[in-house]
């Protein structure tokens, strides 16, 4: 099992991440919300991963970057759930939504969920 998140994971392509919000489908589990889509890349990685936090929750960068550090880390040791089952490339948005300040064990409890969760959506697609 590879426990790492490479550069060529990393969600940075514009027009991506633009097609993600117009054409995008949703999944969430409180606090976190995840704006999903199928599609083809140029390499042959099967995710392509974006975190954000919004600016309307934390004022403060520190505080936003300390919370887009613990979704990356919770998203970096639970994106097996994803692999293992993905048939298809996906390119996914991951988001922390709200004011609270939960902790690491909380997200992490939640993110699982959440992939859980999207899982069984795509499941139903099919």
């Amino acid at each position: 099992m590879n426990f790492t998140y490479p550069k060529n994971e990393k969600l940075k392509s514009k027009i991506t991440i633009g097609l993600l919000f117009t054409e995008g489908k949703s999944v969430s589990k409180y606090p976190l919300r995840l704006v999903y889509k199928a599609g083809s890349f140029d390499e042959s990685e099967k995710i392509k991963m974006g975190v954000s936090v919004s600016k309307k929750n934390f004022k403060k960068a520190v505080d936003r970057n300390y919370f887009k550090r613990v979704l990356r880390e919770t998203y970096r040791l639970n994106k097996h759930l994803l692999i293992d089952n993905l048939d298809q490339p996906y390119s996914f948005m991951f988001f922390y939504q709200t004011k609270d300040r939960l902790t690491y064990d909380e997200i992490n409890t939640k993110t699982i969920q959440l992939f859980e969760k999207f899982l069984l959506q795509i499941k139903k697609e099919e």
